[in-house]
């Protein structure tokens, strides 16, 4: 059974920086095969603490939140202000173990309804060639893919896949 909630406290965040390091660990593991380094992967994308979650989805028209199947952590996703009018979802994982379970539309709805609370009318999401679930998930959700909204590293311009839609 799947249960979804709010980060809000230092072990909710440090359970979404324990599910963070392992997206960053797939990252990196199907990267590879695309001739992206471990170390660019990781500088770019991953690294962060509990401390570092808490600050950016604490702040206002931030939120992160946590999946669980059973009672067990099975994955995350957070959201920002991206500028006036967007917000970006970002840390979006389910751990591998809870996959099929529908768990990342859960994620992905939760996120939308919450950006959709706030004033901001469009979502954002930056991901890779290589996450075809998600991107197969954020089709289904209607974003589209868009222009690149910032600048990316020639290194790894080949697998990068911008998406937009408005809430």
């Amino acid at each position: 059974m799947i249960s979804i909630s709010p980060a809000r406290t230092p072990k909710d965040f440090e359970t979404c920086a324990s599910l963070c390091r392992a997206l960053g660990e797939w990252d990196v593991m199907h990267g590879k095969a695309y001739g992206i380094s471990a170390d660019l992967i990781l500088g770019l994308y991953h690294g962060d603490t509990g401390d570092s979650l808490a600050r950016k989805f604490s702040s206002p028209g931030a939120r992160m939140f946590i999946a669980s199947w059973s009672g067990v952590p099975a994955g995350c996703v957070g959201f920002s202000a991206f500028d006036g009018q967007a917000s970006e979802i970002h840390k979006f994982y389910v751990d591998t173990a809870f996959r099929g379970k529908r768990i990342g539309h859960a994620l992905l709805e939760a996120a939308l309804e919450a950006i959709g609370q706030g004033t901001r009318r469009k979502a954002l999401v930056h991901t890779t060639v290589y996450m075809k679930q998600a991107v197969a998930l954020y089709e289904a959700f209607a974003f589209r893919r868009c222009a690149p909204f910032r600048e990316i590293p020639d290194e790894v311009r080949h697998t990068e896949i911008f998406f937009s839609r408005s809430i």
